[in-house]
């Protein structure tokens, strides 16, 4: 059983000001989703699904089949790939869309539009983030173990340290697990930033500044799911919905969804670990090094250039 990479592409880059996803930042016009597909690829995955709007899906697919129709597994086979759109009006029956809401739902309803075509284990990515080589290993093991368990999820955690920016502060959910390192809770904090002093400082969730362990894991958006997380996820929304529905820009995040699956013993959630840093782009002044970074790993050696041929 080879897992599935499910990318999170339905943002519209409003901060950054275009489609992020569709930028060209490797030295060859390399998207970061090329190298998070490469990386997924070398760690074992055998399809990629990406949530995309309707309103750039044909330029989307067209990137696809230019980019990938010859790229193949390490078993010689070819790399599938699939496409859903997620789109305000995409609820469950029983609920009347707010005419005057035009925010998208969030992430964890994106994943939901993924349920009719992933029926193996899956990873979920943003579509706008490097996340490494072995962070794409260890969310790979994972997933494939567990090809026939129910109510087990993971999520890749990241030192702090490896997701600060030499831009600004950030905004971190910060994870907190029990002994058995299941998932208990995930705390979003603001303004997360490292002082001349070295120290991480951050805004926690009641305002106040405080000082942080930069070694702690934080979640960058990087889950691994079994199959049965859709009918539970599908059943947190239709909660959520019923609270929210005519609310005009409350999301549904994933977070949200876990703590909920967590917090009822629907689920259990594995911290897991990485040791690779993360990188993304978030406002256009982050680009520059983004370039330079992906420059560096060409010229190194550590990815092929072009990264397709």
């Amino acid at each position: 059983m080879k897992p599935t990479l499910l990318v999170l592409a339905a943002g519209m880059g409003s901060r950054y000001g275009g489609l992020k996803q569709m930028d060209g930042l490797g030295p060859n016009g390399e998207t970061i989703i090329d190298y998070s597909i490469y990386d997924a690829v070398q760690a074992g995955f055998g399809k990629v699904v990406y949530i995309v709007r309707e309103y750039f899906l044909d330029a989307f697919k067209d990137m696809v089949k230019t980019k990938y129709q010859h790229v193949t597994c390490p078993d010689g086979s070819p790399l599938e790939f699939d496409f859903v759109t997620q789109e305000l009006n995409k609820i469950p029956e029983g609920f009347t869309l707010n005419p005057e809401r035009e925010k998208p739902w969030g992430t964890a309803h994106a994943v939901l539009m993924a349920k009719d075509v992933v029926k193996e284990p899956f990873a979920v990515i943003n579509g706008d983030d490097y996340y490494g080589k072995e962070s794409f290993r260890i969310i790979a093991d994972w997933l494939m173990k567990h090809e026939n368990t129910k109510g087990e999820y993971c999520l890749v955690g990241f030192e702090l340290d490896n997701t600060l920016s030499e831009s600004g502060g950030v905004s971190r959910g910060l994870c907190t697990a029990d002994s058995d390192n299941y998932l208990t809770h995930v705390e979003e904090h603001h303004n997360v930033e490292k002082a001349e002093d070295g120290k991480v400082y951050a805004d926690n969730s009641k305002g106040e500044r405080i000082e942080v362990n930069g070694k702690a894991l934080c979640s960058m958006n990087m889950w691994g799911f079994t199959p049965d997380y859709f009918d539970n996820s599908k059943d947190v929304f239709t909660e959520f919905l019923k609270e929210n529905i005519n609310e005009l820009k409350k999301e549904f995040y994933i977070p949200y969804a876990v703590d909920y699956m967590i917090k009822n013993n629907l689920a259990k959630t594995e911290l897991l670990s990485t040791p690779s840093r993360w990188f993304g782009v978030t406002y256009k002044q982050d680009r520059p090094g983004v370039v330079a970074k992906f420059k560096e790993f060409a010229d190194t050696g550590i990815y092929p250039s072009p990264l397709y041929k």
